[in-house]
Parts: structure tokens; C-alpha cells; sequence
């Protein structure tokens, strides 16, 4: 009965996660993102800056309509600052869209057997993280900010044994039922492991 599920929640998870490649007796068991916090976040300084370009616009039309400016401005020079201006929040804009690809492509998955952390920090910058879950010495969740404090989100830690390297998850929201079952997949691998007489 047991191999049935199991085979039934690996199929399940090569179904919903084609690019995991995970291995036969593997399923994912959390699928862990961050927070829609951090994108309403990019956006509200998308839109402070194009209030700041508009101030900026506003300001420039009317030192010129008021002649107010030591520069001699037709309207032709006029038409390509307000081209320039418009560019600018063009770029703004774009600049959202990629931060927020780049923001929402940062994803963890929690398998029976491993991590697997996937990161990018630029548009050609990413790396793929994969953790034996009995490697991992300890498990927690920090807010270090009072950002953090007030919506609710943090940092997911996972230390591994030997190098002492300290995987970590940004942006995450308050996983108090996510880093109880990591640390039960984490005790449930180490006691497999030591009875089938692995190394730790």
C-alpha cells in the first residue's frame, strides 16, 4: 500500500514538476515562493519614481512657460524633453517587469529527499541549489527587520553538516507549519540514513 502512494505522489509530482528530474522513489512535498509582498513592494517604488519623472515634467514645462530658465527653449526642444521623459518612464516600467520576473522566479521545492533552491538575482545571473535533506543540521525561520515584523514574512535558514554552509530563502511569509514539516523530513532522512548505516 505504501509503494502504491508513493508511486502515486511521484507521478504526481513528475506531472506538475517535468524540470525537477526526480528520482523514482522522490515527490515534492512543499513548493515554497515568496510573498506577494515583495512585488507590491517593487511597484509601489515603480510607481514613486513615476510621480517623481511627472513632478519633474511639470516643473520643467512651467519654468519654461514662465520664462523662468536661462536656457532658450523652443518647442521643438520641448516635444524631445517630454520624448525623454516619456522614455524614462518607459524604462521605469520595464524595469518593474524584469525586477518582478527575476523576484518571482526564486522559488524553493521540498522533496522527500532533498531541497532544491532555485535563484536568480539578475536577468542572466541564477543558480540551482540542491541539498541532501540528511546533510541539513538545522532548520529555522528569522525576521531581522521591522519590515518583516509588520507583513508577516522572513528568512528560511538551512544549515548543512561539514561545510557548514547556510542555504537561505528570502521574502518568505511566516512558514511556522513549512519548517515543521522540513524538520520532519529532515529526521525522518537522518534515521533512514542511519539504519541503512550512511555516513552523516
Amino acid at each position: 500500500m505504501k509503494d502504491e502512494l508513493a508511486q502515486v505522489k511521484h507521478a504526481r509530482s513528475e506531472k506538475d514538476y517535468p524540470e525537477l528530474k526526480l528520482e523514482p522513489d522522490e515527490h515534492v512535498v512543499l513548493h515554497l515562493k515568496r510573498s506577494r509582498v515583495g512585488v507590491i513592494a517593487l511597484w509601489c517604488m515603480v510607481a514613486f519614481c513615476i510621480i517623481v519623472l511627472s513632478f519633474a515634467l511639470i516643473m520643467i514645462a512651467n519654468s519654461l512657460k514662465n520664462n523662468e530658465t536661462l536656457l532658450v527653449v523652443n518647442d521643438d526642444a520641448l516635444g524631445y524633453l517630454r520624448i525623454a521623459i516619456f522614455a524614462l518612464y518607459a524604462v521605469v516600467i520595464a524595469g518593474g517587469m524584469v525586477g518582478q520576473s527575476i523576484y518571482d522566479t526564486n522559488e524553493m521545492y521540498i522533496t522527500n529527499r532533498r531541497a532544491i533552491q532555485k535563484s536568480r538575482v539578475s536577468l542572466f545571473a541564477n543558480s540551482m541549489n540542491i541539498i541532501e535533506l540528511r546533510r541539513i543540521e538545522d532548520v529555522s525561520f528569522r525576521q531581522e527587520t521591522l519590515f518583516d515584523h509588520l507583513f508577516h514574512i522572513g528568512i528560511l535558514r538551512m544549515s548543512t553538516i561539514g561545510d557548514e554552509t547556510t542555504y537561505t530563502f528570502r521574502f518568505l511569509d511566516t512558514p511556522r507549519d513549512e519548517v515543521t514539516t522540513i524538520s520532519h523530513l529532515v529526521y525522518e532522512n537522518k534515521r533512514r540514513g542511519k539504519a541503512n548505516g550512511d555516513d552523516e
